[in-house]
């Protein structure tokens, strides 16, 4: 958690947005005394102005940047639609501001992780807004669940729902303006199983293995009915239902020994201050818990964030980051299985960055690079792998930080999920304009097309699908032992020629096979490969990861990388995150599942990487990065993050440099 200097007592507030929920937020926040709204923006200014009037606000404005100027105001409270929750608090973290982000904090995990890693960035406070996590009456609930009252719980039934006939234009309908059921309200019945799930494992609150779900789309293609079942760890289910045509508010808890029911309006208990209840139902008996809120519901969490922020906290324990995170994929997976998309997942509904501003390398950024023959510009160190983006909203979020921070080269494959990595980048390049500043490293040739007709269709294939007329490197993914290297090479060295390919170079390759080739494309005046792209990590490939997967790091191979000062690509640079379990794990020497990597020599190097990790203020992944980028020939690591936390964690590998003796050590060729 990140320590905040503040010497603030009151808290000034602006507000984005000036809808129903932000008069809520100011019927609440006037009873908070530490807290006061100095600036209101709405887009609508006469609106704007109306607001301001009926609050008694000093200041309003139908511009949000003018918001994030003023001096006076210490956070922001985002009332907006749903898809503009992640740009604007990007923005005010930019601008110093501490963040409360009405529900959902954005619009898949990939914007919470972005309006996260600006906060922690900037270091400001972070919060997304669940009212019920502060309230009297829910904390007495939890409380008692805690203490065993119902038993073990078993089952959560919850419901939120609201009826009525809505224009296909309107908010809740209208997908982008984030519309549908499970965004704007079904979210509540998800947060809330997620929390009892972790209360029932002496937890802060616990994401479900399972979501399996279901729904009714209406003509504008979002959910207007939906139910899903969440499975948790320790057995416990939960039903969420949520519905945009009938009214429904219910919660339903059971345990082994009891269970709890909340009427009426459940989430809004005494919404305006009041008394609340909850029934507890024990055997026959059933008793009424009754709990007055002294202030409107919104009160609660407005104070929760001031005290967080006047504490210097960057985050408040009723709703931590990592509990946003995973309530944020918790509904991308309900919304998967209900069938809904949004346009922010495409690279027509973000095509921009999230911050909305031209997307340009950070003076700050930490990045290396160096140079790859045939390759007619710098080569990032750290190489972009692109094998696991899900959809443009995920590949936009990582590639846009990427970028940020100096990276520039990016690995693809025509195998990689059947051309959707090779379309999302393709995509990516054009949308942000960058395409002149990248390298593209493409992939094929996999067995068992690895054959000149196989390896001219698969290019043609991969820069179709990128949308791009040439790569600065092509790789062979596979060697083919049944041709001899001359016809590998005669195929590149012609696309070569043809101008589709830069240069060239060889995945997966024995050694001998490779200076074969290079012997034969000097004896016959073709283009020779420029890369050798095998496995290479501190930890030893024990078992290959795929069929035919080949390590540069047997003693044969390093030496003839280093005699020639050959160029090589690292794959599985970081060994699959087995070092991460030595910055996870208190027993460094405890068997990890991946057969790949782990065996006595491995434990060793990472019981070792996690020591100098120690001395040197980083984490054992960033040491066994640095081993690679520190080898006495050209070498890069590959590396494919997954989230943005992943990708921030591996940056500071590129500030270590280790000596030929820690390179030695780190390997067991030396005891000290």
């Amino acid at each position: 958690m990140i320590a905040i200097i503040t010497g603030m007592k009151q808290i000034n507030w602006g507000i984005l947005g000036a809808g129903n929920i932000a008069h809520a937020f100011m019927r609440g926040l006037n009873a908070v005394p530490e807290a006061a709204v100095v600036a209101v923006a709405r887009r609508d200014s006469a609106k704007a102005e109306a607001f301001a009037a009926q609050y008694g606000i000093e200041r309003w404005t139908s511009s949000y940047e003018d918001v994030l100027a003023d001096d006076r105001v210490d956070a922001i409270y985002i009332a907006t639609p749903h898809p503009f929750h992640a740009t604007w608090a990007i923005r005010a973290a930019e601008a110093g501001k501490h963040v409360l982000s009405e529900k959902p904090a954005g619009m898949s995990r990939w914007q919470v992780e972005a309006m996260i890693a600006a906060c922690r960035k900037h270091r400001v406070f972070f919060m997304e807004g669940f009212k019920d996590r502060v309230h009297p009456l829910f904390l007495e609930m939890f409380a008692l669940i805690e203490r065993g009252e119902i038993g073990t719980v078993r089952l959560v039934d919850a419901a939120f729902g609201f009826g009525g006939q809505h224009d296909p234009e309107s908010r809740v309908l209208n997908p982008a303006l984030g519309g549908g059921g499970i965004l704007d309200v079904g979210c509540y019945p998800v947060e809330l199983a997620r929390k009892i799930a972790g209360i029932a494992n002496g937890k802060p609150f616990l994401n479900p293995q399972e979501v399996r779900g279901s729904s009714h789309l209406g003509t504008t293609g979002v959910d207007v009915a939906a139910s899903a079942v969440l499975k948790f760890e320790g057995g416990m289910l939960a039903t969420v239902t949520t519905s945009l045509e009938a009214k429904m508010v219910w919660i339903r808890i059971y345990g082994e020994k009891g269970w709890i029911e909340v009427p009426g309006m459940s989430w809004h208990p005494a919404f305006e201050g009041g008394e609340g209840s909850f029934l507890l139902h024990q055997g026959d008996e059933t008793r009424e818990v009754s709990v007055t809120a002294d202030r409107p519901m919104f009160a609660y969490e407005i104070e929760a964030a001031c005290q967080a922020i006047q504490a210097g906290e960057s985050e408040s324990p009723a709703m931590t980051w990592e509990d946003s995170l995973g309530q944020a994929e918790t509904l991308d997976r309900w919304l998967k299985q209900a069938g809904v998309s949004y346009p922010t997942s495409t690279v027509e509904g973000f095509a921009e960055p999230l911050h909305g501003k031209k997307l340009i390398r950070a003076e700050s950024a930490p990045m290396r690079y160096g140079q790859i023959d045939g390759v007619n510009k710098p080569v990032s160190r750290l190489i972009m792998g692109c094998d696991n983006q899900q959809d443009f909203g995920h590949a936009g979020v990582i590639f846009d930080a990427y970028f940020e921070a100096g990276g520039n080269t990016f690995d693809t494959a025509w195998l990689y999920n059947w051309g959707l990595q090779e379309k999302l980048l393709g995509q990516w390049l054009r949308s942000r304009g960058v395409r002149e500043e990248c390298v593209v490293i493409s992939k094929g040739g996999h067995t068992p097309d690895c054959t000149p007709k196989g390896i001219r269709r698969q290019i043609s294939e991969s820069l179709d699908r990128m949308g791009l007329d040439r790569v600065e490197l092509y790789i062979l993914h596979r060697d083919n032992l049944d041709l001899p290297v001359g016809e590998l090479i005669d195929v590149l060295d012609e696309l070569v020629r043809e101008g589709k390919v830069g240069a060239t170079g060889a995945s997966n390759w024995r050694v001998d096979r490779f200076k074969a080739a290079q012997a034969y494309a000097q004896a016959q005046g073709k283009q020779p490969f420029a890369v050798l792209n095998n496995n290479l990590s501190l930890a030893r490939m024990l078992k290959p990861v795929w069929g035919g997967c080949i390590s540069a790091s047997d003693p044969a191979s390093r030496a003839y990388l280093r005699e020639t000062q050959t160029a090589h690509l690292a794959w599985s640079s970081q060994a699959r995150g087995y070092f991460a379990e030595a910055d996870t794990k208190t027993n460094l020497g405890q068997q990890t599942t991946d057969d790949c990597f782990d065996g006595l020599e491995n434990r060793e190097r990472r019981e070792r990487a996690a020591k100098l990790a120690k001395e040197r203020g980083v984490s054992a992944v960033n040491i066994a990065a640095a081993y690679v980028l520190c080898q006495p020939f050209p070498s890069f690591a590959l590396f494919g993050p997954r989230t943005l936390r992943e990708l921030e964690s591996s940056l500071p590998a590129l500030a270590v440099e280790l000596s030929e003796q820690e390179l030695r050590w780190l390997d067991l060729d030396v005891s000290t």
